[in-house]
């Protein structure tokens, strides 16, 4: 072959140079892209291991739920049907002459008729009821199961939500399995949000592109391009904002996703977690929580424009507010509906039907995180003794209290009212207050109130307003000294008159009555019914105040105490819970009975987790507590509160104590009836004066809230050590019934008087009002 010529192998030494360079680029590119693929498959390794721990662990925080007592009826329960339809709304029970579905009921008349949402309470789950009740005035006068055609003894509806506990984002739902959702919803859903889900591996170019026709067909948006998969990872892993690489990881979490777990699995998941509203701060996820919040039914029982308008909302959930946009709502509704009827998923009579339907929302009911933030505060200082922050937050505990509804409103509504007419007619500066109520048999708190408004949060004076007490503190001194029969009963005279004591620095206590009065020789029974402080001082002086803080701490005090004499006028600062427990104690019979305000936590699934049950220890002997209680009833019907029964009827027994401190800066009154023990305090932040009493003040609310709340007088039962004997006023010896001027007093046994006076003929004036 002949040699080419020079310049022609020039030319071709020439092409083979850039064959060269051409390696050196490939190799440089082929270095490049296994690099990017190296960091493509950690990239993806990081986002696996990001899914598998969000999805596989802990797929959502569940806020804890937060539920008053159950509400209970029963034939005599005071009730009207005006009261009844009150608490029905705040259940978000709906309006239905035809009882359609859980949670609705109607009224005819003196009759109420509804049926009942089903729920699970700590002692069990209670199915559904269909019951009527009848009314006689403003009472329950008779209840029946309507399918039955039985009476019933007891009426048990869901508790209230009172509040939740959320973690940082105020999110909600309710979880509910695939096989829980009705099969009509999971098919409309598809059909709208995703008709290939089952056939596509998380991206669907073929939705995109049918979902692009349809929306250039109608001149509107009406399908999405996203598939489900693509929509849960946006929602479950990402942020909302708008970019190419959150598209572009939005796309490789999807095909992620599809490869580790079931397309029943991420549906499921899809149901529980997509947002379809919002309720002011919280954040409404997943069809179960919606169907709540919407139309006040569970999923299983909604029809198929209910569907329908859920599945549109998922397009635009504020743009769709069927409260606050019912016409695009409904538009919208409509339009779904026609999308399932052209793919075959309702049939045409189906599609008539509920196109001519209205939406069927419930109004408005917000559900605040905090109803009663007070009494909420109460509740999550006691929880977090034994459950972590975390847990309280996220893992969805249902948490059942001791709260009432009911007198939680009314004492919501007396405070609001008192404050206000005592501001008027004293001419005060804005007052504060805080009460708290218990019920007397089982020192379950039922209602609190931490500060004049309600419904704000912040510094709780039912928990951490220690104020001096006043006289609030003499029951203990007397109870002291009636614990010793050998040498106090309810008639021993007590000297008031004055008395000074030495302080540490020279300078002289020297107590005074209100009345800035001495009356003299006194027996121990008025003493404390008038409130004497003289009287009190002599008596505790002689009893020892180690003795005193001994019954205090008895009673259920455990904060340290100072031992100084004015310990026993009430320089002792408490809160009114710790009031409350004290007295708990007295309205017990000497027992202690821990004050509680939850009976029980279950976990999401309704396993108990912790119950909170009555626990009982006699503290002190009930013979005394009975004598000390027989004079704070006498308190209330001739001493220091009597104006009590301007407003109670005389019917209603009741006890309690009148509380007053220097200079008028507290007003306190603590008491019970035969139902319900109740402390309240009046007074004012800065510590200045009120001009109130614990009469004009305190009591004033206090008998108010109680002659709306309390139906039953109080009963003191006696104990065996206990007698009744009848007492000569003129001479304090034993008398004969029939004996002018004679009365009965309550004695431990062997501690009366064994000598028989002489029937008197006349009162001697000065003990008239004693007698």
């Amino acid at each position: 072959m002949p040699t080419p010529p020079r310049h022609r192998r020039r030319r071709l030494r020439s092409r083979r140079r850039p064959t060269a360079a051409r390696t050196w680029l490939g190799l440089a590119l082929g270095g490049l892209l296994g690099l990017g693929l190296i960091a493509l498959t950690i990239y993806l390794g990081y986002l696996d291991r990001l899914i598998r721990e969000q999805f596989e662990g802990r797929r959502w925080a569940l806020p804890a739920n937060v539920y008053a007592a159950p509400i209970e009826m029963y034939a005599g329960l005071k009730l009207s049907p005006l009261q009844l339809e009150g608490l029905l709304k705040q259940l978000n029970y709906r309006y239905d002459p035809n009882l359609s579905s859980q949670a609705s009921y109607y009224r005819q008349g003196s009759q109420v008729f509804l049926r009942t949402r089903a729920f699970h309470f700590p002692d069990g789950p209670e199915p559904s009821h269909r019951v009527g009740l009848s009314f006689a005035g403003e009472q329950v006068a008779r209840l029946y199961d309507l399918e039955q055609k039985t009476e019933l003894p007891l009426l048990r509806l869901d508790p209230v939500q009172i509040g939740s506990f959320y973690p940082g984002r105020k999110e909600d739902r309710v979880l509910v399995r695939l096989s829980e959702v009705p099969p009509l919803l999971v098919k409309i859903l598809l059909t709208v949000e995703d008709r290939d889900f089952y056939q596509h591996h998380g991206i669907s170019p073929r939705a995109i592109a049918r979902a692009l026709w349809s929306d250039i067909k109608a001149l509107k948006l009406v399908q999405g391009g996203s598939t489900i998969t693509q929509q849960l990872v946006k929602n479950f892993f990402l942020s909302a904002e708008r970019s190419l690489w959150r598209k572009l990881n939005e796309a490789l979490m999807a095909l992620i996703l599809e490869v580790r777990y079931s397309k029943d699995e991420i549906l499921e998941a899809y149901l529980n977690e997509i947002y379809l509203g919002q309720d002011g701060a919280r954040a409404i996820h997943g069809f179960a929580l919606a169907s709540e919040f919407y139309f006040s039914r569970p999923l299983a029982e909604l029809k198929p424009h209910h569907m329908a308008l859920l599945v549109g909302l998922i397009r635009g959930p504020n743009y769709y507010d069927p409260r606050r946009h019912p016409k695009r709502a409904l538009a919208r509704r409509n339009l779904v509906l026609d999308l399932c009827a052209e793919e075959g998923v309702i049939d045409a009579a189906t599609l008539a039907q509920a196109k001519r339907l209205p939406l069927e929302v419930t109004p408005y009911f917000h559900r605040p995180s905090a109803r009663y933030p007070a009494f909420l505060d109460l509740v999550k200082r006691h929880l977090t003794l034994e459950y972590k922050e975390e847990d309280l937050t996220s893992e969805g505990l249902k948490i059942f209290t001791t709260l009432d509804v009911r007198v939680q409103e009314a004492l919501e509504q007396t405070a609001a009212a008192t404050l206000t007419q005592l501001e008027q007619g004293y001419r005060l500066d804005r007052l504060e207050t805080a009460t708290l109520v218990t019920r007397r048999d089982s020192g379950e708190i039922v209602a609190l109130t931490g500060g004049r408004d309600p419904r704000q949060a912040g510094f709780n004076r039912a928990l951490d307003s220690a104020r001096p007490i006043g006289s609030l503190v003499k029951p203990a001194v007397y109870l002291t000294a009636l614990a010793q029969p050998e040498r106090y009963t309810v008639i021993t005279p007590l000297p008031d008159v004055p008395v000074q004591i030495k302080n540490a620095d020279g300078t002289f206590w020297r107590p005074q009555n209100y009345d800035r009065k001495p009356h003299g020789q006194v027996p121990l029974h008025w003493a404390l019914a008038q409130s004497y402080n003289l009287a009190t001082v002599h008596l505790g002086l002689e009893l020892g105040l180690d003795r005193v803080v001994d019954t205090l701490r008895r009673l259920g005090v455990s904060r340290e105490l100072a031992r100084y004499p004015s310990l026993l006028l009430g320089a002792v600062e408490l809160s009114p819970l710790e009031v409350a427990q004290m007295y708990q104690t007295l309205a017990n019979q000497g027992f202690n009975t821990p004050l509680r305000a939850i009976h029980a936590v279950l976990a999401n699934d309704n396993r108990p987790l912790q119950r909170y049950p009555l626990t009982v220890q006699q503290a002190i002997d009930p013979g005394p507590v009975y004598l000390l209680n027989t004079i704070l009833q006498e308190v209330v019907s001739q001493g220091t509160a009597s104006s009590a029964y301007r407003i109670l009827p005389r019917s209603m027994q009741v006890a309690g104590k009148t509380g007053t401190t220097d200079d008028l800066r507290d007003s306190w009154f603590a008491g019970f009836s035969g139902d319900y023990l109740a402390v309240t305090w009046i007074g004012r932040d800065d510590n200045s004066p009120t001009r109130l009493t614990g009469a004009s003040g305190a009591l004033q609310l206090w008998a108010r809230l109680m002659a709306k709340i309390s139906a039953q007088p109080l009963a003191l039962t006696q104990p065996e050590t206990v007698e009744w004997v009848w007492i000569d006023s003129t001479s304090g010896l034993k008398a004969e019934e029939n004996c002018r001027g004679a009365r009965q007093f309550p004695f431990l046994r062997g501690s009366a008087p064994t000598e028989t006076a002489p029937c008197a003929q006349d009162i001697q004036p000065w003990l008239k009002r004693w007698f």
